[in-house]
């Protein structure tokens, strides 16, 4: 069995992460409109009716934005937490109980050679997680809103064949933007997104042999730009004796535009 992904969307405006297997597909939450997820599936030759269900991350709005429409047309599975179910009622309308489905922290559920494995985040949401995917020996890792990589998160999600990883701010841009302080006070904090430089110490700490790819996700609008994200992790990494373009790739990702469906 071969895994496939796509990320189709990622950023402050909206994220959306596409993966499959030859037996099973799942979209990983659906912060954009139900007629801008139509557009990017369409963009990757992929339909959302034949999906076999919405995995969520976290209640924010950037990540569950079409989520009510697209579950209730499609009626797809939708799987959270329970602390999630409880933060999204009152903000993505009325899911059909029989479409509702719990998928707790740390546990594991398998889709025919599809393992899909859950994992905390340090997030100001109810409840965030993110997801590990296991298929044919390879590992597909996403993680991105997180405020800092703890020790377990480490263990949980190294040495992964390919990583979706959030590079969310520069951190001079940050401090110098037009953000009043609160919000900057947030974002920097343990309970908010980490910045190009801790990313990549975290990268550093968990890329192993097996790492092919990583792909720096979630980058604000306001407060980072590709090539400076790019730039400081593999600096980073290389300070740490990683030396990108050898012995891994590392690649953007864009609000508006799908990565290529590529095997993990």
């Amino acid at each position: 069995m071969t895994l496939h992904f796509s990320v189709l969307a990622s950023g402050s405006t909206g994220n959306a992460i596409y993966v499959e297997t030859e037996e099973h597909s799942f979209l990983v939450d659906s912060g954009l409109s139900g007629k801008q997820m139509d557009a990017l599936f369409q963009q990757i030759d992929r339909r959302m009716d034949k999906l076999s269900g919405i995995l969520v991350t976290h209640e924010h709005s950037d990540h569950i934005k079409g989520l009510g429409v697209i579950a209730r047309k499609y009626k797809l599975p939708v799987y959270a937490n329970e602390k999630t179910w409880r933060a999204m009622d009152g903000l993505i309308g009325e899911v059909p109980v029989e479409q509702k489905f719990t998928f707790g922290m740390e546990t594991v559920k398998s889709f025919g050679s599809l393992d899909i494995e859950t994992f905390g985040v340090s997030h100001d949401a109810a409840e965030p997680m993110f997801y590990v995917f296991h298929c044919g020996g390879k590992k597909l890792v996403l993680i991105t809103d997180t405020g800092y990589v703890s020790d377990r998160m480490k263990g949980i999600i190294s040495n992964a064949d390919t990583y979706v990883f959030e590079s969310n701010h520069d951190v001079q841009m940050l401090r110098m933007g037009r953000y009043p302080w609160n919000v900057k006070r947030r974002i920097l904090g343990d309970f908010g997104h980490v910045s190009n430089e801790d990313a990549a110490i975290a990268m550093s700490e968990v890329v192993g042999d097996n790492t092919k790819r990583i792909y720096l996700a979630h980058l604000s609008q306001d407060n980072n730009i590709k090539d400076l994200a790019r730039m400081s992790v593999a600096q980073t990494l290389e300070s740490k004796g990683l030396i990108a373009g050898e012995q891994f790739s590392l690649y953007d990702t864009d609000p508006k535009v799908p990565t290529a469906l590529t095997a993990v």
